[in-house]
């Protein structure tokens, strides 16, 4: 099993979207291993941002990040980045295709909702950056036999 990042962004808590981005990760099949309302700050952005440092837009991003706080949230499943991501859509709302997330809810690139994990290197950086290892749950959901079939896990 997989886990991933997903952060609920500024645009999400101030549209109130949280718990119909939520229920559509569970209603997946994806089981909810973490979850915490933070707010950011300058620091952490930095280093979550990091590889956009030299865009004209980092700095607009980052206060964009800090204008409420973000629910960040952990979720596991089979080929859960990847999963997640296709649920998502395209970073920039205008592009993304109805059904995702995006496609759904955004008409930008920055004020997108959500940030999802690319890729399992970068998960396990994210997720240990904004969560502490007994903060993630181990449990067993009731429905599982009914999400996977038996030689698929």
């Amino acid at each position: 099993m997989e886990r991933t990042l997903v952060i609920l962004k500024p645009s999400a808590i101030q549209r109130e979207l949280v718990g119909e981005v939520i229920t559509r990760f569970e209603r997946k099949g994806l089981r909810l291993c973490g979850i915490k309302m933070m707010q950011l700050d300058d620091d952490i952005l930095s280093e979550h941002y990091g590889h956009l440092k030299d865009k004209p837009f980092f700095q607009r991003l980052k206060d964009a990040m800090m204008t409420t706080p973000v629910i960040v949230t952990c979720w596991e499943g089979l080929n859960a980045i990847n999963v997640v991501r296709n649920m998502t859509g395209s970073t920039n709302g205008q592009n993304a295709v109805p059904g995702t997330v995006r496609g759904d809810f955004s008409m930008s690139m920055q004020e997108n909702i959500i940030h999802t994990s690319d890729s399992e290197e970068n998960a396990a950086i994210e997720l240990n950056r904004f969560f502490r290892p007994e903060e993630i749950f181990e449990y067993r959901k009731c429905c599982f036999d009914y999400l996977y079939a038996s030689d698929e896990v």
